[in-house]
């Protein structure tokens, strides 16, 4: 029986030369696989027969936009997933979904080898073959570009000399991904770290500095996943497009990082994440109001171990399961309406209210109503700082008493 090769296909000159090109290198049938997690373009049908026309033995083609959003994205915003404080992990959430399809494809069709196209430097080939070795440790990994020296201008060439159906002149300058949680765009002139990005390389955002009349927006939440916008229910994908449109109208989202990369380079990104940033925030400022102050603090840290564990393509791996089960028990009261105001690349947070707060205005206001016992707050400062006080007096007795003299006010 012939060997079989899944393909991740995008329907792009790359990934349409590889079915050939894997075929003649490797003597194997091949099986495209297409997965759409809401990056836009022609629709899957289309991408379907273009693989089938470009050799491919079967054509795998799934709509994943739904499943992308609720199982992918919502568990990225309720970790507050920000790579390096500002990348909301726009590619790295959307390779395990892509992974899982393949490996289900392969299962499928009695494929014994994965095929991706990313070259041998970047993220997303580790994200791929360890999240398509977790879920099918029997499962082989090849990548044309980085195994079968599979160029740019080799594709091409093996593109017209076949009569391939793909556009092979036009090139972008620079290297696109994008889903409906976000955009990144890379290479070209913006490798040079010291150009600004021009207005082309922008797509899901308006200019900022040119906004339209601020537009506010109330989004409600309940146990840390966001469910309605201005009072109408919406699905997770509904919410990202909705707010994609809103807030990338201001020009909210936009990101230019000088990213460390796991396989040890610096590089220059550029994303647009006009929604989920929005989202980002709103989410942010609602736990601020119902996490207990040390849980919020030990959140902070799972949720940033739980960031470089997707990146760093361990979406599968256990302790990323751990972590999860921890984030889910943290949104338990994490329920209630955020107003935010989107304008000029801001979405700031202009109103809160939820019924499972823990802020407390009788306890707050310093107005009348104040039920504080501040009575209490002498002996909690005795008790808090005892510790500080008696290493202090062990070290005035050994050492005597510190110089202050240069504590004073001059004259």
């Amino acid at each position: 029986m012939t060997d079989r090769i899944v393909l991740a296909y995008s329907g792009g000159l790359d990934t349409s030369v590889a079915i050939g090109w894997i075929a003649e290198a490797t003597g194997a049938e091949v099986i495209a696989v297409a997965v759409d997690v809401g990056q836009g373009g022609e629709s899957l049908e289309t991408v379907r027969q273009r693989a089938l026309d470009c050799g491919a033995v079967e054509a795998y083609v799934a709509d994943a936009r739904d499943e992308f959003a609720e199982q992918y994205c919502m568990p990225t915003l309720k970790a507050n997933g920000l790579y390096m404080d500002a990348y909301p992990l726009v590619s790295a959430i959307s390779r395990p979904i892509i992974s899982k399809h393949l490996v289900a494809a392969a299962q499928q069709f009695g494929a014994t080898t994965v095929a991706h196209g990313c070259t041998g430097k970047g993220n997303d080939q580790v994200r791929f073959e360890v999240s398509i070795q977790t879920l099918g440790p029997e499962l082989k990994c090849i990548a044309p570009v980085r195994d079968l020296a599979l160029t740019r201008d080799k594709a091409i060439e093996y593109a017209e000399r076949h009569n391939l159906p793909i556009e092979t002149t036009k090139k972008n300058p620079f290297s696109i991904d994008q889903n409906v949680w976000g955009r990144a765009v890379e290479t070209g002139f913006l490798e040079d770290i010291w150009n600004g990005p021009t207005k082309d390389v922008y797509d899901y955002t308006a200019d900022p500095a040119f906004p339209p009349a601020p537009d506010v927006v109330n989004i409600t939440f309940v146990q840390g996943v966001p469910v309605a916008l201005d009072g109408e229910t919406l699905t997770p994908l509904q919410m990202i497009e909705h707010l994609n449109r809103r807030a990338g109208a201001q020009g909210v989202g936009r990101i230019d990082i000088v990213e460390d990369r796991l396989v040890g380079i610096k590089s220059r990104e550029i994303y647009e994440a006009p929604g989920a940033m929005a989202m980002m925030a709103a989410h942010q400022e609602l736990e601020n109001i119902t996490l207990e102050r040390e849980q919020a603090r030990f959140k902070k840290m799972v949720d940033q171990r739980w960031t470089e564990m997707v990146y760093d393509g361990q979406w599968f791996s256990p302790l990323k399961k751990n972590l999860d089960a921890f984030i889910d028990e943290s949104q338990k009261y994490v329920s209630g309406e955020i107003r935010l105001e989107l304008h000029g690349g801001r979405a700031t947070v202009q109103g809160r209210r939820s019924e499972t707060s823990l802020y407390s205005f009788d306890l707050a206001t310093y107005d009348t109503g104040d039920t504080f016992d501040q009575s209490s707050a002498r002996g909690f400062i005795d008790i808090f700082g005892l510790s500080a006080k008696t290493s202090s007096e062990r070290e005035q007795r050994i050492h005597g008493a510190p110089d202050l003299s240069g504590a004073g006010v001059e004259k």
